[in-house]
């Protein structure tokens, strides 16, 4: 029996929806998808940011980049704005739910409830909003993948990080109950889970204070966003008959959300 194995699913000329993809994890999958010559829908709230990518994406080889902005953690704005599409970027055919945050850093007891609305919003709420209005399409075209971005920090809970370590335990079972709900589709599902990674990600949970930040990756080696887009691609790349269940990704430097090596000088 002759096998018909592939290595790779290609990516070309499909639609692959990118959240939060003005910065971080997000920029840079939208890189490596653009090289791959898929076509890029992009949004993001700071979308002058992603306006400001589309000529160096196109000229990387996508067959086309359509930008806008959304707050995804605004159910109304995430229905409008996916009704609004044109026709020709509506069938979707890769969901990278990258979108999401952390806010703060301190006692459960002593936190500021701002923080963990804008953390529930974007990182659960957020991901279901849009994933509701993507997946009936794949589910409808009999093709599709999901990816979810969540973390190490959904797996092991560390101190003063409650809230945020709980919207990514909530991003692990959202993803392996999409997962079960999708099961006799040929719709694929995959989360993607990082340890440290450096991006905006602690400049925005710190609001700015980069003193802060800077211990936080102090006398380590972090990930880098480009290496979480690479296993991204890979996974969305692989034979359609194999899916990639979780994809856990952590420096030389980082077990798990609680311990890090740290150099001394």
């Amino acid at each position: 029996m002759t096998s018909t194995y592939k290595t790779k699913n290609s990516i070309k000329n499909r639609v692959a929806f990118i959240t939060g993809a003005s910065a971080g994890i997000g920029k840079e999958t939208a890189r490596l998808f653009a090289r791959e010559g898929a076509r890029l829908l992009l949004c993001a709230r700071r979308v002058e940011k992603l306006l400001g990518m589309k000529d160096e994406l196109l000229a990387a080889g996508a067959a086309g980049v359509h930008c806008f902005k959304l707050d995804v953690g605004k159910v109304e704005e995430v229905e409008a704005a996916m009704a609004a599409l044109p026709e020709e970027w509506q069938a979707i055919d890769i969901l990278v739910n990258n979108a999401g945050l952390a806010r703060g850093l301190t006692k459960v007891y002593l936190d500021e409830t701002r923080n963990w609305e804008e953390m529930i919003d974007t990182n659960v709420k957020g991901l279901l909003y849009v994933t509701r209005v993507v997946v009936p399409g794949m589910v409808e075209r009999g093709q599709g993948h999901v990816v979810n971005l969540g973390s190490v920090a959904g797996r092991m809970t560390y101190a003063n990080g409650a809230v945020y370590c709980a919207t990514k335990a909530a991003e692990k079972s959202i993803t392996e109950g999409l997962r079960i709900d999708l099961l006799g589709t040929p719709v694929r599902v995959t989360t993607v889970d990082a340890g440290a990674v450096l991006t905006e990600f602690s400049s925005v949970r710190f609001r700015g204070d980069e003193a802060r930040v800077a211990k936080v990756y102090e006398g380590m080696q972090p990930l880098l966003a480009e290496d979480i887009a690479d296993g991204i691609l890979w996974a969305v790349t692989r034979p359609l008959h194999v899916n990639v269940s979780e994809l856990l990704l952590t420096s030389i430097d980082q077990a798990n959300s609680t311990m890090v090596h740290r150099k001394t000088v």
